[in-house]
């Protein structure tokens, strides 16, 4: 859904305007969320306006490929606009329920379209953002990029795909990222696997000028590739979370969230440890709730099909409203903005294992 706070302006009276603009050149599809005062957080009739257009394309047979963007230099996606969502709820309307059947179901579009599919991914991508970029074929990066799934920080899971994409990032990678919420950048998203390209972000009009230009052969998928081949690169020196590795490793194969944190604190894996004394100050500032199910959804997400995990998803979805923090979280930090979230249990030590489990009832792995 939403990645992180950054996505409460999108709530905010904007001018009026279309906020999803499309056109065609040389055969690709342009899509650009034009959002970017809410840093192109997306609402409900933004995902039907999205499905309409990748539908349209789909069958069109002088489309060969589609390149998705966001409006701005700060953001591709934020997420999920959570006010909205946070409103529906509220006033007993059925809008939030609706916006994650049909973000997921367009989420799996892009997963399984028949053309190639670009993502530029410049500024932020958060929660809704990575839904969208993690689906396609070919994900850039630049300088800019800003990943996450921070949703634990207001008090929700990585859910857009998340509990597939991330635990099949190497090793606990994954499970750290969507556990803790942190942010990367370019480097560690190509070492993660989250990206495949990185581009200098003053080069993105370049690549438009050469994707106007491009001749086409028989091989779209090919053809983009031997573009971004000329102007990009694939890996990129020194991934910090390549040194962290080790750490991370072993400290987020604990069984549990408060083993994961307590040996943070208290065991150093080699020169790791003013990193793990931050990691666990961080995670404490997180839902415990959110921390433990999103655990338990990511681990079960390892076995699970593309369509188990939207599937898993959905049936978290479908009790986190009432049962979970993400109406306090949405509350403290972006409605009241206390900054003060009454999380329910308030600690790590007062997490109930068979509570946790509960959430997962009547979901068949």
């Amino acid at each position: 859904m939403t990645a992180q706070v950054v996505s409460a302006k999108s709530s905010g009276h904007e001018p009026a305007c279309d906020t999803v603009l499309s056109d065609v050149r040389n055969h690709i599809g342009h899509i650009t969320l034009n959002r970017p005062q809410g840093l192109n957080a997306i609402d409900l009739d933004m995902v039907r306006q999205l499905q309409r257009q990748l539908d349209e394309w789909a069958t069109d047979d002088k489309v060969y490929a589609v390149v998705l963007r966001g409006a701005g230099e700060k953001a591709f996606c934020a997420g999920g606009d959570i006010r909205a969502l946070y409103d529906s709820f509220k006033h007993g309307e059925p809008h939030h329920q609706d916006f994650f059947v049909e973000e997921y179901a367009l989420d799996l579009t892009l997963h399984h379209y028949r053309k190639p599919v670009m993502a530029l991914m410049d500024g932020f991508v958060l929660g809704g953002g990575m839904g969208l970029a993690q689906g396609v074929d070919l994900r850039v990066v630049t300088e800019r990029s800003r990943l996450a799934m921070p949703e634990v920080a207001i008090g929700y899971f990585p859910d857009v795909g998340g509990s597939y994409f991330l635990p099949r990032v190497p090793g606990e990678l994954g499970i750290y990222l969507g556990v803790t919420g942190v942010q990367i950048q370019a480097a560690d998203a190509l070492y993660c696997g989250l990206a495949d390209w990185y581009l200098q972000s003053a080069r993105l009009n370049d690549l438009d000028r050469q994707l106007d230009n491009l001749k086409w052969t028989l091989t779209p998928l090919k053809d983009l590739q031997g573009v971004l081949a000329r102007i990009a690169v694939q890996r990129l020196p020194d991934p910090p979370l390549e040194k962290l590795r080790p750490a991370i490793d072993h400290f987020f194969a604990l069984p549990d969230i408060p083993s994961i944190i307590e040996q943070l604190l208290e065991v150093t894996v080699i020169d790791t440890h003013s990193w793990a004394v931050d990691t666990a100050n961080l995670m404490k500032t997180r839902s415990p709730l959110a921390m433990a199910v999103t655990l338990e959804m990511l681990r079960r997400g390892r076995h699970l099909t593309l369509e188990g995990c939207f599937e898993l998803e959905l049936h978290l979805d479908r009790q986190w409203f009432e049962r979970g923090d993400l109406i306090e979280g949405v509350r403290a930090l972006i409605v009241d903005k206390d900054k003060k979230p009454q999380w329910n249990p308030p600690t790590v030590q007062a997490l109930d294992a068979e509570h946790v489990a509960s959430f997962f009832s009547g979901h068949e792995a």
